[in-house]
């Protein structure tokens, strides 16, 4: 289990960690979302032992993780940390930096590990490819596999999708989160895509400012947010103050009917495919709902909440 007790860190004078606690048990995975310099990134390098803390501890069971004042090496043997800048060598191939830090004692056995983790991240036409000739998403997901091969009991990656098109970023999630859970690594997520929390997450906590500021499941986070900031964590969100009372409402829940109290003035509408997410002005609120169908610039409608 991992534990981190009341860490505090900061880098000059102002605190970039403050007072942060949870827990996390073998094999979860756990995202970390929040606005960018909230201290997500800063509070999994803490993790891995980059830093020394102001305050608290960190263990992974029963060690202690300990920062640089400790360890000619700073990190930790049993983790892995994937940062966002890729830290590959340019000009050996694709498998031979997959393959970097297995050993070369059993040659048939260390190809055999590259080509499962490059099929991991859909990446073995590259194998011999040298790394310089890559695109960024490309790098990604080389870094990805790279962690990935000594297979490490905890797995901290920092928006390890953030390169990566869009089309193959679904692809990649599913098959990597999968092989996490079959192989009951534990993992931490620094990300800002909600897609990462909702359908890959056991938990979540949402920072801001270097505090946790909520935690839990991420459906139920979802389904009853304290506030907008949580709220907007997961899309856009709708905060109306309707019979004097404020409510926050996502795009889907707001239905066009014939008639309701909710009237408002349809702004624009953008084209997602599926449906049309509609922008529309509710007195001195900007509002946005989802309808099936495209409606014209001007037109009042009224809306219920589902």
């Amino acid at each position: 289990m991992l534990t981190v007790q009341n860490v505090s860190f900061s880098y000059i004078n102002k605190p970039n960690l403050q007072s942060i606690s949870f827990g996390l048990t073998k094999g979860k995975n756990l995202a970390i979302i929040g606005e960018s310099g909230c201290g997500k990134s800063t509070l999994l390098k803490a993790i891995y032992g980059l830093y020394d803390l102001n305050e608290g501890q960190i263990f992974w069971n029963t060690t202690e993780v300990l920062g640089p004042k400790f360890h000619l090496i700073p990190g930790m043997p049993f983790m892995k940390y994937l940062a966002q800048d890729f830290d590959l060598m340019p000009f050996i191939t694709v498998a031979e930096n997959v393959g970097k830090y297995l050993s070369n004692f059993f040659p048939e056995e260390k190809q055999a590990r590259i080509a499962e983790l490059l099929e991991i991240v859909e990446m073995t036409e590259y194998a011999n490819v040298k790394a310089k000739l890559l695109s960024g998403g490309q790098m990604q997901r080389v870094a990805l596999a790279r962690v990935l091969a000594l297979e490490p009991e905890v797995l901290l990656l920092d928006e390890p999708f953030s390169h990566i098109d869009n089309f193959r970023k679904n692809s990649l999630r599913r098959k990597l989160f999968a092989y996490l859970k079959n192989r009951d690594i534990t993992c931490i997520v620094a990300t800002h895509d909600s897609t990462d929390v909702l359908a890959f997450a056991d938990e979540v906590v949402i920072m801001k400012e270097g505090k946790i500021i909520e935690s839990g499941i991420p459906k139920n986070i979802y389904n009853h947010p304290k506030n907008k900031y949580v709220a907007s964590m997961f899309g856009d969100v709708n905060e109306i103050i309707f019979h004097n009372e404020t409510l926050l409402v996502y795009p889907h829940q707001l239905k066009v009917v014939s008639n309701s109290d909710l009237m408002v003035e349809i702004i624009t509408s953008y084209f997602r495919g599926s449906h049309y997410l509609i922008e529309a002005k509710y007195g001195n609120q900007t509002l946005f709902f989802e309808n099936e169908q495209i409606i014209e610039k001007a037109q009042m409608v009224f809306l219920t909440i589902k």
